[in-house]
């Protein structure tokens, strides 16, 4: 069994990809070509979007073996990537004093 920690970077990766594909205008992605980018297996892929769709994060086509076969990021998952960008821009705009003094 997949520990907790393990099942969010799974769903963090799978947030981060499609973002990235939304970026590159690409808003469907793949299930086979998803699974082979984070390189998940097709049990802890088909758990990171079942958790992610129920979020109403991504939407999900599901095949007859309950894989994904395309997956893109809903509405609400945009905006919640797009609010995490936001922070890490600010975050990375803030110097630190220790940083501003140059040593002497």
């Amino acid at each position: 069994m997949t520990k907790l920690r393990e099942r969010k970077n799974n769903r963090k990766a799978v947030l981060r990809s499609l973002y990235g594909a939304v970026e590159r205008n690409r808003p469907e992605v793949n299930g086979a070509a998803l699974r082979a980018e984070l390189a998940l297996p097709d049990e802890d892929l088909s758990a990171a979007c079942a958790y992610l769709t129920d979020e109403g994060l991504i939407s999900v086509d599901w095949t007859s073996h309950h894989t994904p076969a395309t997956v893109s990021l809903t509405h609400e998952g945009i905006r919640l990537m797009e609010e995490l960008e936001e922070e890490e821009g600010e975050q990375e705009d803030r110097v630190k004093p220790e940083e501003a003094q140059p040593d002497v």
